[in-house]
């Protein structure tokens, strides 16, 4: 017994240190948005070994971070380790922000409502993200300029709000679920205004299935966005949609993040 309890402890101290080593947070203070932000940080697995001193590696961006951070780390595991052979996407570092408050950081569009709310500074931190963000992990990471940026429900609104954006700091896009009825207008205006850059990069649009009396505001949404930009791109197979028939608003993020990545670095 005692043989056995100390060979636990042994593989349990093991365990901690290949966490310590994988896994890690930071602070950062934002100038922007006038208050300190926490990331979750997940590293390739033999990032700290001598042999990849010098390699570098794309980066992705997850909104909802203390949400999908775990789940995510394991796909982009799943998808890129060497140690089960697949080769689907190239290892990664996964950055995950954790909410603060996210109708204020993931929309950006103001909402008149009864009471006060504090929608509408998107911009703002899509700003603390390229410029604040993106640069501190350069600094402090060996990242290569591939950068992946992944939301859910409105973390999916800012997504499209970013990849409509020329000056986006980003390659690939994943909007799951997007709430476009946030303000449907104004996506349908900025998809007439996006700029050809835009079409140069990666977009990959799920949509859950959220029953009958959601397809107006969901799929219905979902499905014209993409007519509209595939109308507009000269890049149609950098965009892609599909229907998870089977999942609803909260069960779509598991797959749709596997066959997003998928998708994004499929010609990487």
């Amino acid at each position: 017994m005692k043989y056995l309890f100390s060979l636990f402890l042994c593989l349990g101290n093991l365990y901690t240190h290949a966490q310590t080593d994988a896994f890690t947070s930071f602070k950062i203070h934002s100038e922007l948005l006038h208050e300190d932000r926490t990331c979750l940080v997940q590293l390739p697995e033999n990032y700290s070994e001598a042999g990849n001193k010098s390699q570098s590696y794309p980066i992705i961006i997850l909104l909802d971070g203390a949400t999908f951070f775990q789940s995510t780390g394991g796909v982009i595991r799943f998808l890129s380790s060497p140690r089960n052979g697949n080769f689907f996407m190239p290892e990664s570092i996964l950055i995950a922000i954790e909410n603060v408050d996210r109708r204020r950081d993931f929309t950006v569009t103001k909402i008149v409502t009864k009471r006060g709310n504090t929608s509408g500074g998107g911009r703002q931190f899509l700003d603390f993200i390229e410029k604040e963000l993106l640069p501190y992990i350069d600094t402090n990471f060996r990242t290569e300029k591939h950068r992946t940026l992944i939301g859910h429900s409105l973390g999916g609104l800012l997504a499209l709000n970013s990849y409509m954006d020329k000056n986006s700091a980003f390659n690939a896009f994943l909007s799951i679920d997007p709430s476009i009825w946030w303000n449907t207008e104004q996506m349908e205006e900025k998809v007439e205004e996006t700029h050809a850059s835009s079409f140069s990069k990666r977009l990959y649009l799920a949509t859950a299935n959220q029953g009958k009396e959601k397809y107006e505001r969901n799929k219905k949404r979902h499905d014209r966005l993409y007519e509209l930009l595939i109308a507009k791109s000269s890049q149609k197979d950098f965009i892609q949609i599909k229907y998870y028939e089977n999942e609803d608003h909260r069960s779509v993020p598991l797959k749709a993040i596997y066959d997003g990545l998928k998708f994004s670095f499929s010609d990487y």
